[in-house]
């Protein structure tokens, strides 16, 4: 028998505090227990092996009727979640785990032993050692499998005793957490997210050139594209110049692949800085040196005449899709050599890629592992030199194909990402970086300072298909970045027929707020839901993630379920609900397909512990009573502790809930603040309360933004003032709801202070 703490391989099953999860495991199987970390109940499972290789399979035992959710990449770049019951559910490339060991629905039927039959979750974290990554795949006979790569051929010798984490607890959000913390501690290689500065740009609504223009954006676009939205009312603070802005050129030899989107993926750096449309007068083939002249004269009439607080620009890892051109003037020094990419079975299994196809049959000119601070610092620098204020740095994930000869995949990425991290570090202070097309765990484990990460593939508005898709996806793969970095939900396009539910998914997210409109092509009152007159959005505290009756059902495939995304405000929570059913990648087909071309309409329910975290926000003296409301319904809804309230959404429809702790004052009046009931997030305009339950009946509330202001109160209040200024409200005797119409604050992120006399 081998022991960690709570975990044993015993009699042939691998038991987790005494329940079977895996069963025939193999006698070579070990498990560690974890020392230091901030879980008690977790341990390592390693295998003894006599053979070493650069890439072994393990076979570790079976996985029978027991639910789970992994994420798993479905193509080299980016992840997605897959449900299933037994070991041959389990794709290849599976980063991520937990399975339902025990369901705890004895607890809601009256169980004498509630306690002892507590639901329990277990976690598995493939992870790397040395110069190995693992990862998790199943097999035919229902085998959990364990996949050892190291990238290099010449990398053959491995330890094999810490490969996976496995950890346990009763609620799934902490031992997440909890596990990813304690591998923290165990590697030392990267830092978890709430150890992270987050950049400001998150907090502030934002415009990004790509699905506007693709790579034929120019200077005067940008302008224009900010001056469109600048006319309806809506003021973009961050800027993101995507793929377009970069000099890059082909090989004579080279076999061009241009995209859908028109970026040439057989294209290679070949100047660290812009080219002609975005310099002054610029002329294809004419290089004007004066820096003066180049990005800087960009950047700063569009701060100086739009208020854009910050600017970022797109390149990707290895400088361009291509890499950068070796031997080119200005660029020798950086002792970039062509590689060609070699990709692992498991990505070949899963959906195939022109953008790697192209790259493998050009190759890509890799910058020396050696040169590559010096690459990113002077790319950097020049960047900042222009008032560029961060990066978004795509195509990250190339670098687990070129490993071979620099001693592995794992080594390779972590020379690249401490030399971008530094170079970050030195060049932008806000820290300013969004990581893209980098979900593996050869960066995600070696990320100390990164703080941003795309959640999921692009979004894709000619794609019908994508769109539930895409917020499924955002969402359960969040359940896994969200420990590492803020996960980014993409762009979007406000006018769109899924324009609302992208936006209302964005809402509930805590994720960055950008659209890539085309100029002249914006729905300024969606845009108003998500964005206040100063810039400002009402960003939720954490990365948004599916509610936990939503972790082991299929929202996109299974017909029956929505889809509900909980996220916590200051004072408050948030619930998305959406239709997904109908469209999901196919495991057959290797694409996103529509499956169901009419999906049927789905009632599920609301509750207040949908917002798993709400305890946290609420004070010492709450009952368990809410009040929600509903975004699009309209209604306010007193909800005692424990009740339930139906919600039935048609195919591709959302609803946003606001749900609110409560609150009772001495003399029984009941208060509960919503928000700016105009916005999707109503209550993320709530910022602080203050009252006194034993003695006062006045509640003072601090409100940022502009419009209709709402709470619940179950009597009607004698005053209302803002900033000390008394006002006219509204009290509907029905529903207990109040209002008052706050305006536009003169200061930027100005907090009105409400009074209420109850």
């Amino acid at each position: 028998m081998t022991v960690g703490a709570g975990i044993s391989v015993a009699d042939g099953n691998l038991v987790v505090l005494g329940n079977t999860v895996l069963h025939d495991v193999h006698e070579n199987i070990v498990v560690t227990a974890a020392t230091g970390g901030a879980l008690v109940n977790g341990g390592f499972i390693g295998v003894r092996s006599a053979q070493n290789g650069s890439r072994r399979v393990f076979p570790i035992g079976k996985l029978e009727g027991l639910r789970f959710m992994c994420v798993f990449r479905f193509k080299m770049w980016w992840m997605t979640q897959r449900m299933g019951d037994c070991g041959q559910d389990i794709p290849f490339e599976t980063q991520f785990m937990i399975v339902e060991a025990r369901d705890g629905s004895s607890i809601d039927h009256g169980s004498k032993d509630g306690m002892d039959q507590s639901p329990l979750y277990v976690v598995f974290l493939p992870i790397l050692e040395g110069d190995f990554r693992a990862v998790l795949q199943g097999n035919e006979q229902n085998e959990l499998e364990l996949c050892l790569e190291s990238g290099d051929p010449a990398v053959e010798d491995f330890e094999g005793s810490h490969l996976v984490f496995v950890a346990a607890g009763p609620d799934p959000f902490d031992v997440i957490t909890n596990a990813v913390k304690t591998v923290e501690k165990h590697l030392q290689t990267f830092c978890h997210r709430e150890r992270k500065k987050m950049p400001d740009m998150l907090n502030w609504f934002g415009w990004c050139t790509w699905d506007a223009f693709y790579t034929d954006v120019t200077s005067e676009g940008v302008k224009e594209g900010l001056e469109s939205l600048e006319k309806g009312g809506i003021s973009p603070k961050f800027v993101i110049i995507d793929d377009g802005w970069q000099s890059v050129s082909m090989d004579p030899t080279g076999i061009e692949c241009i995209a859908d989107n028109s970026a040439n993926f057989a294209n290679r750096l070949t100047n660290i800085k812009e080219n002609h449309k975005f310099q002054k007068d610029g002329k294809e083939g004419h290089r004007v040196e004066d820096p003066a002249l180049g990005l800087r004269h960009i950047v700063g009439e569009i701060k100086d005449q739009h208020a854009i607080k910050y600017v970022y620009v797109w390149h990707a890892i290895t400088g361009y899709w291509g890499g950068v051109k070796p031997g080119v003037t200005e660029m020798e020094h950086y002792e970039s050599k062509l590689a060609y990419p070699v990709s692992s079975p498991g990505v070949q299994s899963n959906e195939p890629c022109d953008c790697l196809k192209s790259i493998t049959t050009n190759g890509l000119g890799l910058v020396n592992p050696e040169k590559v601070l010096n690459f990113y610092n002077e790319l950097h620098s020049y960047l900042a030199s222009a008032g560029i204020d961060g990066v978004k740095v795509d195509v990250q994930n190339i670098l687990e194909t070129l490993g071979a000869g620099h001693g592995g995949r794992v080594k390779l990425a972590r020379k690249y990402h401490q030399a971008l991290e530094a170079s970050i570090s030195r060049n932008f202070p806000d820290n300013g970086i969004i990581s893209c097309m980098s979900h593996n765990t050869d960066g995600l484990y070696s990320a100390k300072r990164t703080a941003v990460i795309r959640a999921s593939d692009d979004f894709w508005p000619r794609d019908q298909a994508s769109h539930t898709i895409h917020i499924a996806s955002v969402a359960y793969n969040t359940i896994f970045l969200g420990e590492f970095m803020q996960p980014d939900w993409d762009m979007f396009h406000s006018v769109h027929p899924m324009a609302e539910y992208h936006g209302a998914a964005r809402a509930v997210g805590g994720c960055a707020i950008y659209v890539s409109d085309k100029p002249g092509h914006h729905d300024f009152t969606l845009l108003k839901k998500l964005v206040l007159p100063d810039g400002s959005i009402l960003r939720a505290k954490l990365p948004g993630r599916p509610t936990r009756d939503c972790l082991f059902s299929d929202p996109t495939r299974d017909g029956k379920s929505l889809l509900k995304i909980w996220n916590l405000n200051e004072l408050n929570g948030v619930v998305g609900v959406f239709n997904c059913q109908g469209a999901g990648w196919c495991k057959v087909g290797k694409k996103n397909l529509i499956h169901d071309e009419n999906p049927s309409t789905i009632t599920g329910v609301i509750r207040a512990k949908d917002v798993d975290y709400l305890p946290r926000v609420a004070d010492d003296t709450w009952t368990g009573d809410t009040v929600i409301f509903s975004h699009l319904g309209g209604e306010v809804v007193y909800l005692p502790k424990d009740a339930a309230i139906p919600i039935t959404l048609k195919s591709r429809e959302y609803e946003v809930f606001t749900v609110v702790p409560v609150k009772e004052l001495h003399n029984g009046v009941k208060f509960a603040p919503i928000g700016l009931m105009e916005m999707f997030n109503s209550g993320g305009a709530i910022k602080e309360m203050n009252y006194d339950f034993k003695t006062s009946t006045s509640v003072v509330v601090k409100v940022r933004g502009c419009g209709l202001f709402g709470a619940y109160s179950s009597a009607r209040p004698k005053r209302i003032t803002v900033d000390l200024q008394e006002i006219e409200f509204r009290y509907e005797e029905g529903s207990g709801l109040v209002t008052i119409s706050l305006k536009v604050p003169v200061q930027e992120l100005y907090l009105w202070n409400i009074t209420i006399e109850l």
